[in-house]
């Protein structure tokens, strides 16, 4: 879509011109006209009219003599000569000295240049200002002074080189839903005929970087509608009652160009829940009063449909979800495998590539990314590529990308001792070991002891096979094992622990603790919800609803339910001691290794 802009000039712009205006009259032209009304004559007529007693006042200066008549009508200008007796006969001539001559002779034009002048300027201006405020106002009383009222939405103009739903990949099913939008502004009398009217509003939710804006853009790329896009923070301002106005001049230009798209980006911004308290938003809340008014007052089948986006669906205001405002809420949430692979190849079609690309393995890799995540890797394989002078990225690009996204760039500088180094291959190692020795656990599918800028000195990735969406009690257990498995490989070795385990030790904690109080795997607190998360999209804040003495007895579970797993880890590595040495030595010489290295050591 192509987007509409209009200049934007303020009173600041012109007082500008005007002060460069009178900063080049005081600096070039009155010095100018100044010069224009001296006479310059030679050193002879200046002695002539001493000796006849013409001369008036007289300014004697470093390198010239500026003087005038008796009656002062006219100004002279000539060379500084060496004369001594110059001073005694311009006192005998009965002259005056004087060190403002030009200023003092030239009154009408100072005034003029100083007073008048810019009187007039102001003045003009002032004429043109107030004719383009009325021609703007129209009479109209939305229209407020110096457009402060006025709304700033982004208006994008139907074009041929929009954004489509062939361009947004992975979700299916909010295409789906969205795809009905389309159809209704291509066909209105279709559902107009059987007495259906189309949501007025609809609400798009999810992660940050799952596509939300990209949907809605390519509703108006398919739709060939005029298409409004703003977002809800520009909406709130200083002064009570602009933001009311904002929203009132919206409507008013969407229905001037119905059939249309609204798209309120971040409206929780203006649309949290009114809780009533005294000194709140005053302002936010009337704008989000005159946003509910205005989604009340035209009907569903004028052609203007109301789209918004929110990463917290949870904090919106019940007045503004309920039936007959926003009526259908569209989940575009993080892409499943298909989806991965399908976003990838859409964004691979803008960068060159080797024929060997197997996207889907790269997808699952990436397993959990976002759409933004994912283009942000396609970018980072193009850059590597061209890092190393390649004309096309390949899939060890894609597949180190990933990485980079994950964990960060590698650390050339970074130098581990032969001590760090030996730790950091048995940490990652037992992390493989332990989750290759368990059932139900993700294949290793990369080993590595190389730093990263995120902090990681190493780390084990592993990769499913497939779609995972329910976790088994054993798997998370499992999977709370390997978290100890880096920590436990320490202990088994050296006899000692390290830093190094930081955040095995936050995942693993988290991974327990949400086993007791969400997801209802202890038996003594059975099916008992203790814990309530909120901002799911955002990373989900947690807080137990739970008293104080259920609380001391879920820590005790946690840090028994953790001490449980790590023993089975060490366990494990104390049982497989030979392999362990074997792979960390291996792994130390070779500071990588994939997970078929690490299976062919393990299984030979």
């Amino acid at each position: 879509m192509n987007e509409v802009k209009t200049p934007k000039k303020n009173w600041f712009y012109y007082y500008t011109i005007v002060l460069l205006i009178l900063i080049i009259l005081n600096t070039f032209i009155m010095p100018l006209i100044q010069q224009h009304s001296v006479k310059e004559v030679d050193y002879g007529t200046f002695i002539s009219m001493t000796e006849k007693k013409e001369i008036g006042k007289v300014e004697i200066e470093s390198n010239q003599i500026v003087f005038t008549n008796k009656d002062e009508s006219q100004i002279y200008k000539t060379g500084l000569m060496d004369d001594p007796n110059r001073t005694e006969r311009l006192y005998e001539s009965g002259a005056e000295f004087s060190s403002e001559i030009i200023e003092q002779m030239s009154p009408l034009v100072s005034f003029l240049l100083t007073w008048i002048l810019p009187l007039v300027i102001f003045f003009a201006l002032g004429q043109y200002m107030s004719k383009k405020l009325m021609n703007r106002m129209g009479g109209g009383k939305d229209s407020m002074m110096f457009g402060m009222g006025k709304s700033n939405a982004k208006i994008y103009v139907k074009s041929t080189e929009g954004i489509k739903f062939s361009d947004v990949a992975g979700e299916d099913e909010a295409k789906e839903n969205l795809t009905e939008i389309v159809d209704y502004l291509h066909n209105p009398n279709k559902y107009k005929e059987i007495g259906a009217s189309m949501p007025k509003g609809i609400l798009l939710v999810g992660p940050p970087g799952t596509g939300k804006t990209m949907l809605a853009k390519a509703v108006a790329g398919e739709s060939n509608v005029p298409f409004f896009s703003m977002s809800g923070s520009e909406f709130v301002e200083m002064f009570v009652g602009m933001g009311a106005s904002k929203v009132r001049d919206l409507f008013k230009q969407a229905k001037e160009k119905a059939p249309c798209i609204v798209f309120i980006d971040e409206i929780d911004a203006i649309g949290k829940k009114r809780d009533g308290q005294i000194g709140g938003n005053d302002e936010r809340e009337q704008t989000l009063n005159q946003l509910l008014t205005e989604m009340d007052g035209f009907e569903g089948n004028t052609g203007v449909i109301i789209l918004a986006a929110t990463n917290r669906p949870e904090s919106l205001d019940p007045a503004l979800t309920r039936p007959g405002r926003f009526d259908r809420r569209v989940p575009v949430e993080l892409p499943d495998l298909k989806g991965r692979e399908e976003i990838l190849k859409v964004h691979a079609k803008k960068i060159r590539l080797s024929d060997d690309i197997d996207f889907n393995k790269i997808a699952r890799m990436a397993s959990g990314a976002s759409g933004a995540e994912l283009a942000n890797i396609v970018n980072e394989a193009a850059l590597r590529a061209v890092r190393d002078n390649r004309r096309f990225a390949t899939q060890a690009d894609l597949e180190e990308s990933i990485e980079t996204v994950i964990a960060g760039y590698q650390k050339k500088n970074a130098i581990l001792t032969n001590k760090e180094k030996l730790i950091v291959s048995y940490h990652e190692i037992g992390h493989a070991l332990v989750a290759a020795k368990q059932n139900n656990s993700a294949p290793v599918q990369k080993i590595t002891i190389i730093p990263r800028t995120s902090g990681a000195l190493g780390y084990t990735m592993q990769v499913d096979e497939g779609n995972h969406y329910l976790m088994s009690k054993e798997e998370i257990e499992n999977k709370i094992a390997t978290f100890t498995g880096g920590r436990a490989a320490e202990e088994v070795i050296f006899g000692s622990v390290t830093t190094g385990a930081s955040n095995d030790i936050e995942q693993a904690t988290r991974l327990a603790r949400a086993m007791i109080t969400r997801y209802g795997m202890n038996e003594d607190f059975d099916m008992v919800a203790l814990e309530t998360v909120t901002n799911q999209y955002l990373g989900g804040d947690t807080s137990l609803a739970c008293s104080a003495e259920t609380q001391a007895e879920i820590d005790h579970k946690v840090v028994e339910l953790v001490k449980q797993q790590h023993q089975k880890a060490l366990q494990i590595l104390i049982e497989n001691r030979a392999k362990l040495d074997e792979l960390a030595h291996f792994l130390y010489d070779k500071e990588t290794i994939t997970g078929e290295e690490f299976m062919n050591i393990l299984n030979a």
